[in-house]
């Protein structure tokens, strides 16, 4: 697979996923074998590699999910698969199969699988329902809880749900958190939707809260979260709001982003407000607000900056290349498992605008560092997005300890890179 650019970034391998792209990566090693499991984009499932030798991807199988069902998330940790179920949209449809129908009947909630017996077969094993629409981005990185972002019956947006999953067979709902006015009945000031996940880290959980900003939870007590603080990040990003928030390992800094959707320039286009990246300090998170000059509690202290095209292209901004530019999904390091651990780098996709690498080992003064744009799809597969001429677009990423950077293009399937930015932690 060809580049139209690529700087302290290498193609290691690719594969087309049999036609079928994905979304959301989760991997685990298991026996000297590591293994991918990636949701399908347009497809109702996933996909399951075996990536030992990573530029030689070997496609195990495909395990159908329910149909008219968004499948497109996807979490792996101690034996355990957790699989969203959603409400499905019809910007989802391929080009040919099935065709989602958000007025038909579909699966919502999560089935949990057993990846442990089989890693390479999962079995289902239980199907938590949430009574609404679905889950959307959950967290789950082994042990007795799982951290949902649902929508449950009567309530507006989505919300935390903890789940006990200890029983796999049976999870059960230990308790749940929203934010004011979420409940039946009750009204909302604000525009609240709990994109997820919620990301736990000792006994705080950093919340991507839409349009309400960053909130962190004090988990200490699971069956009664409660809140510590938010960042409330004002009339940015798109209408999404914030997008992910997830914390820098060894360090008391969070990134925080939001989510591009519009295809059209901020300036003069119809565009969406600018879309950020931000590193936030949550090192005191029992303080809110001033008093007097001097600012409480967390703070933003720097914000990546914009990516731009190499100077040989036809476009001098990737706002001028069709599809979506702007922040989307960061590469997450978990406790548990073989995912790339560093508080030097941020790794992350941009849409049109490929994968990106900042260096944010001075927090105060993050530079880009490495970055990859794939050459653009020979076909389409999924009906829209990129809405206009098709292009090359990064989705998801995932970097496991051998220092390979998984992505994933909708329109094309998984690229397998790497950088020698990342040493293998092996």
């Amino acid at each position: 697979m060809k580049s139209i650019e690529q700087h302290n970034v290498s193609f290691v391998g690719y594969h087309n996923l049999q036609g079928r792209p994905g979304f959301k990566i989760a991997l685990q090693e298991v026996n000297d074998r590591w293994l991918l499991y990636v949701a399908g984009m347009w497809h109702s499932g996933l996909s399951i590699l075996d990536v030992t030798d990573p530029s030689n991807p070997k496609f195990i199988r495909w395990v159908d999910g329910p149909p008219n069902t968004e499948t497109i998330q996807v979490q792996v940790a101690d034996g355990l698969m957790i699989t969203s179920l959603e409400k499905p949209y019809e910007r989802r449809n391929p080009v040919d199969g099935p065709q989602a129908d958000p007025d038909a009947a579909y699966k919502e909630g999560a089935y949990i699988w057993d990846v442990e017996s089989d890693p390479t077969d999962p079995q289902l094993l239980s199907h938590w329902k949430t009574g609404g629409d679905g889950t959307h981005r959950n967290f789950y990185d082994g042990g007795k809880y799982a951290y949902m972002s649902a929508q449950l019956e009567g309530y507006e947006g989505n919300s935390v749900v903890v789940l006990d999953v200890s029983n796999p067979e049976n999870p059960e709902e230990v308790s749940r958190w929203c934010w004011e006015g979420q409940e039946p009945n009750q009204s909302a000031t604000e525009r609240t939707y709990f994109h997820g996940p919620a990301y736990r880290d000792g006994d705080v959980a950093y919340l991507s809260y839409g349009s309400v900003g960053m909130v962190t939870l004090d988990l200490s007590n699971v069956s009664e979260p409660t809140l510590l603080n938010r960042v409330d990040f004002g009339d940015l990003g798109s209408w999404i709001g914030t997008h992910s928030a997830i914390p820098i390992p060894d360090t008391d800094l969070v990134a925080v982003n939001s989510e591009a959707i519009v295809e059209k320039s901020p300036l003069n286009d119809g565009g969406e407000p600018l879309n950020y990246v931000f590193l936030v300090d949550a090192s005191d998170l029992d303080k809110v607000g001033y008093d007097g000059l001097a600012h409480k509690g967390p703070r933003i202290v720097s914000s990546m900056p914009t990516p731009t095209p190499e100077d040989d292209l036809e476009y001098d901004t990737y706002h001028q290349r069709p599809g979506r530019f702007g922040p989307h999904n960061q590469h997450h390091y978990r406790e548990n498992g073989p995912r790339y651990r560093t508080s030097d780098y941020l790794i992350m996709t941009f849409f049109n605008a490929g994968l990106r690498i900042f260096d944010i080992s001075e927090p105060l003064a993050p530079t880009e560092v490495g970055s990859f744009v794939a050459d653009n799809p020979d076909g389409r597969i999924g009906k829209i997005r990129p809405e206009q001429e098709l292009v090359s677009t990064f989705e998801d990423v995932v970097v496991d300890d051998r220092g390979y950077i998984y992505c994933t293009d909708p329109q094309q399937g998984l690229f397998i890179l790497s950088s020698e930015l990342l040493p293998s932690q092996r």
